[in-house]
């Protein structure tokens, strides 16, 4: 669904910077915290090994995570038993876990799925508490009536809910799922825990660390968490927030690929010297770190608004939604090129890097729809 069609008098441009857009010394502590606790237990081989198990990701990494860095509770007020930071914050861990490729539904649970259940959290209590704190895992459909084909109806005991939600993120494992359906009102978002009767079709994919399966459910229980009146409002919302971490996401992905192209090309040597020297490489490594600039400042900035207001953010969050991508995929790139001949092999770590930054494209979208969205929001 596409966000509001052009920016209103009641949610401007901002005149001034967002108050959390310069880092401060809690930021700075939090990122150095978990750059460390990833290096210990996210490294390449980790990863590839965790994201072969059953359950598609490392789960004492993920009670880490939970436990130690609260990133399910980091953006929630502490009035729901959260932290109370907000998503700039979220886009320190975002950032950090591109870095670390983790393949820990960081995305899919903690952010989006704590953020889909937090307006309804008074009327499901339960379902928030457990993904809160990491005991379940929550996953949220594309929102896009083609691919949540579900219908719901109520009787005596509550909703029901019947049909397909496909590009599921991690949906084979998934305890919980959020994903719009038809009701005879309107539509509507609906939290449901798939039962034992729900058929899981997991789907091949670019990129082995982030699985999506189909789901079929067939009279399941479902948590209405929206009206008719304000399930557009709170699709936006979501689609905001997911462009807005995949865009952190992919910042942390250049900054990496760029530090490691930056040491190979210093150790590998070609005619008597490193290539580094060669003016050929410098330019593309020049480039690669203007990308990372502008990704970098893109999706702070856009961190920073959404947590002072969201509606306000659109714009600021659909520019890093392209800067972003665009940077992802040229770095992926030029790291695959500028490692040579081994780079080109499947077992060097830059190749699980090139299909994350695929895999977000066409999951989130590639720059050309975010740009056609702020055309949409500056009225073009």
């Amino acid at each position: 669904m596409s966000p509001t069609s052009a920016v209103t008098p009641e949610a401007p441009w901002p005149r001034a910077e967002p108050a959390a857009l310069t880092p401060g010394p809690e930021q700075e502590q939090l990122r150095e915290t978990l750059r460390a606790l990833l290096a210990k237990y996210s490294g390449i081989e980790q990863v590839r090994a965790a994201a072969e198990s059953a359950a598609g990701y490392s789960e004492p990494l993920w009670r880490r995570l939970v436990d130690e860095m609260s990133v399910t509770s980091l953006a929630v007020p502490e009035e729901y038993g959260g932290v109370g930071y907000g998503t700039a914050e979220l886009a320190v861990v975002l950032e950090e876990c591109g870095r670390a490729l983790v393949c820990e539904p960081v995305i899919s649970s903690a952010v989006l799925g704590v953020q889909a259940l937090l307006p309804a959290a008074a009327a499901t209590a339960d379902l928030f508490t457990e993904v809160l704190d990491g005991r379940s895992l929550a996953t949220v459909g594309t929102l896009d009536p083609a691919t949540d084909a579900l219908r719901a109806r109520s009787d005596s005991t509550g909703w029901r809910v019947e049909g397909t939600v496909t590009h599921l993120p991690g949906g084979d494992t998934a305890d919980l799922v959020v994903a719009s359906a038809d009701t005879p009102q309107g539509r509507r978002l609906f939290a449901l825990r798939p039962g034992p009767g729900a058929v899981r079709s997991p789907r091949r994919v670019l990129d082995p660390t982030r699985r999506q399966a189909d789901l079929t459910v067939r009279d399941c229980p479902a948590v209405a968490l929206t009206t008719p009146e304000s399930t557009p409002a709170a699709i936006a919302r979501l689609h905001d927030l997911a462009t807005l971490a995949t865009a952190c996401e992919n910042t942390g992905i250049v900054d990496h690929l760029l530090g490691l192209t930056v040491d190979y090309v210093r150790t590998r040597h070609q005619f008597g010297r490193p290539i580094g020297s060669f003016q050929a490489v410098k330019h593309r490594l020049a480039d690669l770190l203007v990308e990372l600039e502008r990704a970098r400042s893109a999706s702070r900035y856009a961190a920073a608004l959404y947590a002072e207001s969201p509606d306000s953010a659109r714009l600021a969050v659909a520019v890093a939604g392209a800067v972003c991508t665009d940077a992802a995929v040229l770095a992926a790139s030029e790291a695959v090129q500028l490692h040579g001949g081994v780079g080109f092999t499947w077992e060097h770590p830059v190749h699980s890097y090139f299909r994350r930054a695929l895999g977000n494209e066409a999951a989130h979208g590639d720059s050309r729809t975010h740009r056609a969205r702020i055309a949409d929001l500056i009225g073009v």
